[in-house]
């Protein structure tokens, strides 16, 4: 059998994530966020999405309880107050990881930004005192991406 055959009959068993982010709608996510669901793995938990980010939105005090990373597309996020209070500030082009049990009490953002984040493991949400608000896992992003799904073939 020849390569060429060999690597057709290999990756007949599998599929690729091919996406074109154009076209996908902008879903809500909280007061000045939206989210578009990339990718979603009930094998290991990792979660892809871009959010869109108003200026003056923030996310919610959280807890990573897996790892994440993110890429900023355009904008500004000031994580944990930004660099003036010793947290960080990211603009185009920066990348950061968070690893699993970091806490952002404030994660801001001066300017409209967009960036893609990729989370390997849950986030959880919570209050002042450490009481879990919300869970926000590969099941929870999944609904977020099948519901966008279903509006926008609905408005078609």
């Amino acid at each position: 059998m020849d390569k060429s055959t060999r690597d057709a009959l290999q990756n007949a068993k599998f599929e690729d994530t091919y996406i074109h982010t154009d076209g996908m709608p902008w879903t809500p996510f909280s007061d000045g966020i939206e989210i578009k669901v990339l990718r979603t793995s009930q094998e290991s938990g990792t979660w892809t999405t871009l959010f869109r980010c108003a200026k003056g939105s923030s996310f919610a005090r959280h807890e990573h309880l897996g790892a994440g990373e993110y890429l900023m597309l355009s904008g500004k996020m000031e994580v944990r107050g930004g660099v003036e209070k010793g947290g960080i500030t990211a603009y185009p082009g920066d990348y950061g990881y968070e690893p699993n049990g970091m806490i952002h009490d404030s994660t801001c953002f001066p300017e409209s930004s967009v960036f893609y984040f990729t989370n390997y493991g849950p986030i959880r949400f919570m209050d002042d005192e450490d009481k879990t608000i919300f869970v926000l896992d590969w099941k929870a992003v999944a609904k977020i991406g099948a519901d966008s799904a279903a509006s926008a073939r609905a408005a078609e």
